[in-house]
């Protein structure tokens, strides 16, 4: 899918035609689009191909006037049956009159330039347009690792109920995300580092404070994403304590009733040997049978209250 936006006396519109300054917003797109794109504003079709290459790594190229960032943004995906966080490459080219973005999503960010949610925004602006979303891309990540940890947060409150596999799995999807993001992370710094250190790139007044704030915010999320990464295994410890303390728990009460079990089994053992009934307690009494049974019963029983007053059952 291919969007032109252009601003026109402080307002951005969607256009129908490519013009000067014009914002060229690439979604998902085809072979065609790409050819398109390509051949229309010359840039290297392998270039636009790779903002659509999940592994393709975060970098900064120039190429005369022109700039290539590529970067990783948040994106959604289900894994083991749970939503873990992933992250997809968004590619940002800057030429002479337009800014092209590249990505296999539509980035949830993007969509705030063209609305009018972003202030001061222009596409006539280009450098600081590039600029501007790399630093909302940082803060949507920081979103996006806040809502990791709040997840983390309920399921740590909910951990006396957690049962079955699916809890473990949900655990684990926090922590891959937390691994992708981190990752992308780094890139994404690197990438912004690079550009404080280019003298290639336009600089307008400001343009070093946003510089900065980007980076900035990049730091931070790193920091945060290994803080939550810390607090998991922490959580994940929990978990297993948790876990083999229930197990414990449990082998303990089995053993306990395995005891209980077989007092009647003793009882029932002496009484079934083929000896001397005059000897055996109860054996030729009336009603000796139901006697045994009833003492036998009774016995086990006491024994059951003595051992949930000790909290052993």
């Amino acid at each position: 899918m291919i969007e032109y936006y252009l601003t026109t006396d402080g307002v951005t519109s969607q256009v129908k035609e490519l013009e000067p300054g014009t914002w060229v917003k690439l979604v998902n797109p085809t072979l065609d689009e790409v050819n398109e794109i390509s051949t229309t504003l010359g840039i290297d079709r392998d270039d636009l191909m790779a903002a659509s290459d999940p592994e393709e790594k975060t970098r900064v190229e120039f190429d005369g006037e022109n700039l290539m960032v590529l970067v990783d943004t948040p994106s959604a995906k289900h894994m083991y049956g749970e939503r873990a966080r992933n992250t997809v490459p968004l590619g940002i080219f800057l030429l002479h009159d337009y800014v092209v973005t590249v990505c296999s999503e539509d980035p949830q960010f993007l969509s705030a330039f063209h609305e009018g949610r972003v202030r001061g925004f222009s596409t006539w602006s280009r450098s600081r347009f590039v600029v501007t979303i790399l630093l909302r891309n940082a803060l949507l990540i920081q979103r996006v690792l806040a809502d990791i940890d709040r997840r983390r947060i309920e399921f740590e409150t909910g951990i006396d109920d957690v049962r079955s596999e699916a809890d473990l799995v949900a655990l684990h999807g926090l922590e891959t995300s937390l691994v992708y993001l981190s990752t992308s992370l780094r890139g994404n710094g690197n990438v912004l580092a690079r550009l404080q250190r280019s003298t290639r790139l336009r600089r307008h007044e400001g343009m070093d404070e946003l510089l900065e704030d980007a980076y900035v915010e990049n730091q931070q999320a790193i920091e945060m994403a290994q803080i939550y990464r810390d607090v998991i295994d922490g959580t994940r410890d929990l978990l297993s304590s948790v876990m083999d303390l229930r197990l414990n728990d449990v082998m303990q009460r089995l053993t306990w009733v395995t005891i209980i079990m077989t007092i009647p089994t003793i009882v029932s053992g002496f009484y079934g040997m083929n000896v001397n009934g005059d000897f055996m307690p109860l054996a030729n009494t009336a009603h000796g049978f139901g006697i045994i049974c009833i003492l036998t019963i009774l016995f086990c029983g006491i024994l059951m209250l003595w051992l949930r007053k000790r909290r052993r059952l």
